[in-house]
């Protein structure tokens, strides 16, 4: 068994970012383990642009966001074992891994951040009735097919689901010359950026179909439509407002699933509401020495925030590193998730841990609001208080909290209230 400092597992742009902090606070032996065949994750198929805005305050495609910090990552000296899967992660650190070069591969590591990033929920997630004919996809994998494999995965195509990347693919398949007649969303609102949906559907004149969905898939080898129907308050299919739409092609972009397969070998704590672990502030799950950041943590809107969050878990990482004794437990502040919203992460504060002058806060809206006061309250009543504008569930927010006021509060309830006319 070989020893390690910090071992990263997954090689997309949160392991990245988060290998070479890392490397810059210190840490000498930083090992990243991917199981693909080069680093960069899911940015090496996104070539259209949009990232970067907020790390280097330009505008990149998904590969030129990649490349720069694997070229950072191979200019410090950072191991990247690549067409490498691990099968095994324990609570005490151990690493078991598998590829063709070295066989089975076990590791010890010192401190571990969780970096899988997140996978697509398919048809047999959503129960789609009628038979299994080709040219049914994931937004992804055609996505794949077209900028890494050049296969094109049809010419008349209907989308199910308005995330982001079922939006982009959108726009790129009509670029390619493919015909998409229509998005359909079964919630009331669209589950991707608003930037998205204006640059994507409005500018190509693609209907975005709101409260529809999918209730049938014709064709027996390969599509041949699908039959959409809209949706009552409970999200049940009305029959009576049923009809035929002909393609060939059934995208699915219908929500990202994070892989915690291994935290949940590790016994890391999952929240249900993100499927992600349960992490403090420095992005420690409730396993110490083993941290999580990126999409494996909470799906997030743009790479950029990725970037932001993976950083705080290499800081988190180095703390940890350079401690010489086991903490005895440590003295923790819950957060809580109110009113109007779904989840609140981090989702404890770990007094003992190290804290900034302010904290970032990631959060999501269960609805669409034009206006709304956001509330941090304590047992001693409220806290903080501001007003936000143009909230969408799709768009993540993100508020910092000061210091003092986590020192200072045995408990934190974080709420969103609709349309409040009051300033500050």
């Amino acid at each position: 068994m070989r020893v390690r400092e910090l071992v990263i597992i997954g090689g997309g742009p949160a392991g990245l970012s988060a290998a070479v902090e890392a490397k810059k606070l210190g840490v000498e032996d930083v090992l990243i383990i991917d199981r693909e065949s080069e680093p960069g994750g899911i940015l090496k198929q996104c070539i259209h642009t949009g990232f970067g805005l907020h790390v280097f305050k330009e505008e990149l495609t998904g590969p030129e966001y990649a490349e720069r910090f694997i070229a950072e990552a191979q200019e410090r000296g950072i191991e990247i074992m690549l067409d490498t899967m691990v099968i095994e992660l324990t609570d005490d650190r151990r690493i078991l891994a598998v590829n063709s070069r070295d066989g089975l591969v076990e590791l010890k590591a010192r401190a571990v951040i969780l970096a899988m990033g997140c996978r697509e929920r398919t048809r047999g997630a959503i129960n789609i009735p009628g038979f299994r004919p080709s040219g049914i996809f994931t937004a992804g994998t055609a996505q794949y097919f077209i900028n890494i494999e050049g296969y094109m995965p049809g010419k008349e195509v209907v989308i199910l689901g308005s995330g982001d990347v079922g939006l982009i693919m959108a726009r790129h398949l009509t670029l390619e010359g493919a015909k998409v007649k229509c998005v359909a969303e079964i919630m009331p609102y669209s589950n991707g950026l608003t930037r998205n949906i204006v640059q994507c559907l409005q500018d190509f004149n693609i209907p975005l179909l709101l409260n529809h969905t999918v209730v049938n898939i014709h064709g027996k080898k390969r599509v041949e439509g699908v039959t959409i129907a809209e949706v009552d308050l409970n999200r049940k299919p009305r029959m009576e407002t049923a009809r035929y739409v002909s393609c060939d092609t059934l995208l699915l972009s219908v929500g990202l699933i994070p892989e915690n397969e291994l935290s949940r070998m590790a016994k890391v704590q999952i929240d249900e509401v993100t499927g992600g672990p349960v992490v403090d502030q420095s992005m420690q799950t409730t396993i110490e020495g083993i941290f999580a950041c990126g999409n494996v943590l909470h799906v997030h809107d743009v790479v950029d925030l990725v970037t932001i969050e993976a950083r705080v878990a290499a800081r988190g990482a180095a703390d940890f590193l350079k401690q010489k004794k086991k903490r005895i437990r440590p003295a923790t502040v819950p957060v809580i998730p109110g009113e109007g919203l779904r989840y609140v992460l981090p989702q404890r504060i770990d007094l003992d841990g190290a804290l900034e002058e302010t904290q970032n806060f990631f959060m999501r809206s269960v609805k669409p609001m034009d206006r709304g006061r956001l509330l941090i309250q304590s047992d001693r009543g409220v806290v903080m208080s501001k007003i936000l504008k143009f909230i969408r569930p799709s768009e993540m927010i993100s508020i910092k909290v000061k210091r003092e006021i986590l020192q200072q509060n045995n408990c934190l309830k974080i709420s969103l209230c609709e349309g409040s006319e009051n300033g500050d």
